[in-house]
This record gives C-alpha cells, sequence and structure tokens, in this order.
C-alpha cells in the first residue's frame, strides 16, 4: 500500500473532530491499509486517520497482539485509573505521564462492516483511549500530568 507523511503539532487537522464513516467502501479498505503501513513504518503501536490528514474516524491498533482495524470507535464502558507514559508520532520526542481509564470495552465496526466489541486493558487499553481521543481532536499533551522527556 501506501506509508503516509505523519502531520506533527501543532498542525490545525491534529485538532479538528472527525466524521464518522458512512458507509464502508473500498477507499475505507485503503486509508486501514495505509494507517497499517504509516503505523508500522514509524513505527508506533496505534494511528488515527486525521495523524495523515484525513478527518475520518478510522484507527488502527497493534500493542504486540496483531491489528486491530476500527471505523467509528467509541469508549462504551470505562473503569478504574491508571497512568503511565505516552508519547505520539505526532509530537516527536515528547512524552508524559498521562491518566487514562485501566480498563475499556471499545465498539466499533471491522473492515468488513461487522460490529466488533474489544474489552483492553494495559497498554492496549491505552492504545485506543489515545487514537480515539485523536478522532475529537485531542492530543496526548492536553491530558500529561508530568513531562517524562521534552514538552512541545
Amino acid at each position: 500500500m501506501a506509508i503516509h507523511q505523519i502531520l506533527i503539532h501543532p498542525d490545525p487537522i491534529l485538532r479538528e473532530k472527525s466524521q464518522p464513516v458512512k458507509k464502508i467502501t473500498p477507499n475505507i479498505w485503503k486509508l486501514l491499509d495505509n494507517l497499517a503501513d504509516t503505523m508500522y513504518d514509524a513505527p508506533g503501536v496505534g494511528l488515527a486517520a486525521p495523524q495523515i490528514g484525513v478527518l475520518k474516524r478510522v484507527i488502527v491498533v497493534d500493542v504486540g497482539e496483531g491489528l486491530i482495524e476500527l471505523v467509528n470507535p467509541e469508549i462504551i464502558a470505562a473503569r478504574g485509573r491508571d497512568v503511565g507514559p505516552e508519547g505520539c508520532l505526532s509530537v516527536p520526542g515528547a512524552q508524559g505521564e498521562v491518566p487514562r481509564a485501566a480498563v475499556v470495552t471499545v465498539r466499533g465496526l471491522d473492515r468488513h462492516g461487522r460490529e466488533r466489541e474489544i474489552k483492553a486493558e494495559g497498554l492496549l487499553a491505552r492504545a485506543l483511549q489515545h487514537e480515539i481521543d485523536h478522532l475529537d481532536g485531542v492530543l496526548f499533551i492536553d491530558k500529561v500530568i508530568r513531562w517524562l522527556e521534552d514538552k512541545p
């Protein structure tokens, strides 16, 4: 497929809210493929469509357990609190401690339009929350409680 340039903060597109996908088409399949190729090339554990300049509610995540592709993902349940380190491909060089829900249930569609529900904890829960935030124009730097490396 294709590797895209990742937008870097403070690109204004990163602060925009993404639009829901109304219909899964071959263009959405191509977007999912391009997101995965770009994420693996970076390398990263997640990437959201706005990070490559596409304001659609589409994310990919792979924390070492295989690729997860989600269209129109939403957090439907969250519990607990976990504070852990985060960075972002769109904010190179910056890392900080970010509070997140410890366990989340995320619902979205797979590339074939089938509903998928994922219950996640640990790094996967953190990555899903991070990428879904991107769809609403929220960056991890908005939630940092303590900087670990260079502040952007």
